[in-house]
């Protein structure tokens, strides 16, 4: 699993977690599949944003890699 800070780690479609900003306060994660990065800055603390396929927003968390 790859961290979701470096934009690096990130790409179109690739299947990822993360924190829309009503759920920061639980931490509860959303997956899906990224439709477009919103973060211009190659590194983020809190992570980096993107829309997903299905329309949310969020930071992303946790990069899925596929087997």
């Amino acid at each position: 699993m790859l961290s979701g800070e470096y934009r690096k780690n990130i790409t179109i479609g690739a299947e990822v977690e993360i924190v829309q900003k009503n759920h920061q306060r639980t931490g509860e994660l959303t997956s899906g599949f990224v439709q477009r990065i919103l973060t211009k800055s190659p590194q983020h603390t809190h992570g980096i944003k993107v829309l997903l396929e299905t329309g949310e927003v969020g930071r992303v968390k946790n990069v899925l890699e596929e087997d």
